[in-house]
């Protein structure tokens, strides 16, 4: 039986946010006043078709059906415990507790740098702050759950006196059962939970909201030489299934984020379609989450190997998601993100 994918496209956009676009041929993408869309585009595994909101009534009625119902996850305001998504995207702050991270491994491990740091993030406009203990990088090998915990625990305790919403970045249920003594508010499990099958337990038991993401493998052979039929519709297809073994397991809340997982799994073509279609994932009717900071595939496209030196790729891809609707942004540099997106609005949405 074929199946078909709705994608959002044609986008517009608002530049008095405030008075809401009146028009019966275009629709806001997650109840946004600032993004509206007037088309879909009907995707198969062997062909796409674009077609404007007007002329959906030309289908047959069982596709017609369909897309009306993926248009409502669409344009539905998305609802989320303890984050607001209005003024999206919120930004999630990185702070690795790790010797070996790509990025910043090794320096903020002390309690007392890694609560600097914290307040740091959180003073320049982070919203979510992911606390990880074990390097995902590519190539990584895993460590113990008491390791991990071991390197995150002091931190942990003193950042949740800041009494700010906190994600810890594990694929333990371990980890994440210790750490929900100190009141964290996401877990962030890269393996979309399938490394630990405690895990979907620990979730229904405290429903703690978490988040699932794409990956390929595991953090040592992602990428090696990944491979996809179509990686944009697999990863959609992974999406639906994990959120059906989610629901098979007793999980009813809706306090769900979907990560497609750019760097994991995928090489510069598969990074680069993702990121073009990430309105796709949209129809699926959860908050999404995308990590596109100092990844590989800035230095692919602009030559700079030192991850130090990708913030203004990392600053780019930022606003192109956010003018694609994706409601949380992952990012290591929160001040100059907050910044280049705040000018941005100003020039684009007269605010």
């Amino acid at each position: 039986m074929r199946k078909y994918y709705t994608k959002a496209c044609n986008f517009s956009y608002n530049s008095n946010p405030k008075n809401k676009i009146n028009t019966k041929n275009s629709l806001p993408l997650n109840g946004s006043a600032e993004i509206y869309f007037d088309s879909v585009e009907i995707i198969t595994r062997n062909n796409i078709k674009k077609i404007k909101l007007k002329d959906l009534n030309k289908l047959n009625i069982n596709l017609k059906n369909k897309i009306y119902k993926d248009i409502k996850n669409i344009t539905k305001k998305k609802l989320f415990k303890k984050l607001n998504f209005t003024n999206s995207p919120l930004l999630m702050g990185v702070l690795n507790l790790t010797p070996d991270s790509f990025s910043d491994g090794g320096k903020f491990n002390s309690p007392i740098k890694s609560l600097a740091r914290a307040k740091k993030l959180f003073d320049s406009g982070c919203d979510i702050l992911d606390i990880g203990g074990e390097s995902t990088r590519p190539g990584s090998h895993e460590i113990s759950s008491q390791k991990e915990w071991l390197r995150i625990s002091k931190s942990l305790k003193k950042i949740s006196k800041l009494k700010k919403f906190i994600s810890i970045d594990t694929r333990k249920e371990y980890v994440m059962r210790k750490a929900n003594k100190y009141n964290i508010n996401l877990i962030n499990d890269i393996s979309g939970l399938n490394y630990d099958h405690s895990t979907l337990d620990f979730l229904k038991k405290t429903k703690i909201p978490f988040v699932i993401h794409h990956i390929k493998g595991t953090p040592l052979n992602m990428q090696n030489k990944p491979n996809y039929k179509n990686v944009l519709l697999d990863i959609y297809d992974y999406f639906e299934k994990k959120l059906k073994i989610v629901r098979s397991h007793g999980i009813t809340h809706n306090n769900i984020i979907l990560d497609p997982g750019i760097g994991f799994g995928k090489n510069l073509k598969h990074n680069i379609t993702i990121l073009k279609n990430v309105s796709i994932f949209h129809s699926l009717g959860y908050p999404l989450l995308l990590g596109t900071s100092r990844k590989r595939f800035i230095k692919d496209i602009s030559g700079l190997n030192d991850s130090k030196y990708r913030i203004g790729g990392t600053l780019a891809s930022c606003i192109f998601l956010k003018m694609q609707g994706v409601q949380i942004l992952r990012v290591h540099d929160i001040n100059e993100i907050k910044q280049g997106i705040k000018i941005f609005r100003a020039l684009k949405f007269n605010e």
